[in-house]
């Protein structure tokens, strides 16, 4: 059977955390793919320096071209509008039928409103979660705080049973200090691709 796993998020922009996480996750779960998705418009939260949605997809493609383990789907930016788990893993789920094991990668913060995303019951039967560190996030202390003290515990159980926790090496890269910098004209080469760096650059991203 073939596994997947799909990295959502807002890529505002991708930097190299993003890819170190996903290699880590692809080489330990032994996966055939990791799809980026950047989203259109998070469902949650929106920075005041969201770059557009095509800037983001393209910085996206051009971090993980030459991985050929990396893909990157534009699925939520063509659909345009707020962006919801489910809608993607249903078109995933359909795109590639029974014989695949889906994962969704999530953020440790993301871990906080995971049990109030919606469908989260479908979401649960149809793939499972891996969480990964977050700058500035104790991953087990979300964890408990959340699912093991929650008051709906058929979801917490369910969680549990569908969330690996992985407490890898993470390089400690956040694209918030990232859009600082580039804002107060500072240097960002090693925390991008330099592809990236140059796009982001070129384009007057984030001044």
């Amino acid at each position: 059977m073939k596994s997947v796993a799909l990295f959502g998020g807002t890529f505002n922009p991708i930097h190299y955390g993003h890819l170190a996480i996903a290699e880590e996750i692809r080489s330990k779960f032994n996966l055939d793919k990791v799809i980026f998705v950047p989203t259109c418009f998070p469902p949650h939260k929106e920075p005041a320096d969201l770059a557009e949605a095509k800037q983001r997809s393209i910085m996206t493609y051009l971090a993980t071209v030459t991985n050929p383990s990396f893909d990157v789907s534009t699925f939520e930016v063509d659909k345009g509008g707020r962006s919801y788990t489910i809608d993607t893993v249903r078109y995933f789920h359909q795109l590639f039928g029974k014989g695949i094991q889906l994962y969704f990668i999530v953020g440790a913060d993301m871990l906080m409103e995971i049990s109030s995303w919606k469908n989260i019951e479908e979401l649960l039967k149809i793939c499972r979660f891996i969480a990964v560190p977050r700058p500035g996030y104790d991953i087990q202390k979300i964890f408990n705080q959340y699912f093991l003290a929650s008051e709906n515990f058929t979801i917490a159980s369910e969680l549990l049973d569908n969330i690996s926790i992985e407490n890898i090496p993470m390089l400690d890269i956040s694209a918030t200090n990232i859009r600082r910098r580039v804002k107060e004209w500072k240097s960002i080469k090693y925390l991008v691709p330099e592809t990236v760096e140059q796009f982001i650059h070129n384009q007057k991203i984030y001044l």
